[in-house]
């Protein structure tokens, strides 16, 4: 998808200015930043729950902000044209208060812990789009691969390291938006598990 796409595409056309406006603030401002992102300090003992949304429209610096705008650009107007407005923002939503959760879970002990950017939304639009249109060909460090070959390796990767990597990647949230997107498919768009099914054998 392109330029032209997203104009027809609100809600994607939103999230990505909404998004980088937030993070342009945050770059500038370190108490707004630290306002937003999600602190299991602030979370567990002031219950500042908001966190866990605002923590997805903040981001580290420009290349983290870039990467994730990035997917959703290319990623976001083809799922919101297949999914619906609504169904976008559902899966945008959900999926990024399930990778905020997710991380909270895991490291709720620490209360030194802090993390920040879309990474959780954005990993529940690449399954969701994957689910949707399994055969399409992602660009992965310039090689092409199948959506559902990417959305599957993303998924065992994501558990894997969140267990056993500490590189400063939230693979807590990675993982818990991966997973709010196939829970979303399988409960709201069953047919296309079917189809995906279907084509897996025809691909056989």
């Amino acid at each position: 998808m392109g330029l032209t796409d997203i104009l027809h595409t609100p809600v994607t056309l939103l999230l990505l200015v909404v998004t980088v406006g937030v993070s342009i603030a945050g770059f500038n401002n370190p108490r707004f930043l630290h306002g937003a992102l999600l602190d299991v300090q602030a979370i567990v003992k002031r219950h500042e729950y908001h966190r866990l949304l605002t923590s997805g429209f903040v981001h580290a610096d420009p290349m983290h902000l870039f990467v994730n705008m990035l997917t959703l650009f290319f990623l976001g107007p083809s799922l919101e044209l297949m999914a619906g407005s609504g169904g976008m923002l559902l899966v945008y939503f959900l999926s990024l208060l399930a990778g905020s959760g997710w991380t909270l879970l895991e490291h709720h002990r620490n209360r030194s812990y802090r993390a920040l950017g879309a990474s959780g939304a954005i990993s529940g639009v690449t399954v969701v789009f994957a689910l949707f249109a399994p055969f399409a060909m992602l660009i992965v460090f310039i090689l092409p691969v199948p959506a559902i070959l990417f959305a599957a390796f993303y998924i065992g990767w994501s558990i894997y390291a969140s267990r056993n990597v500490r590189d400063g990647i939230g693979h807590d949230a990675h993982l818990g938006g991966a997973l709010m997107g196939l829970v979303l498919v399988c409960l709201i768009w069953p047919s296309a598990i079917d189809s995906l099914i279907a084509q897996i054998l025809r691909a056989i």
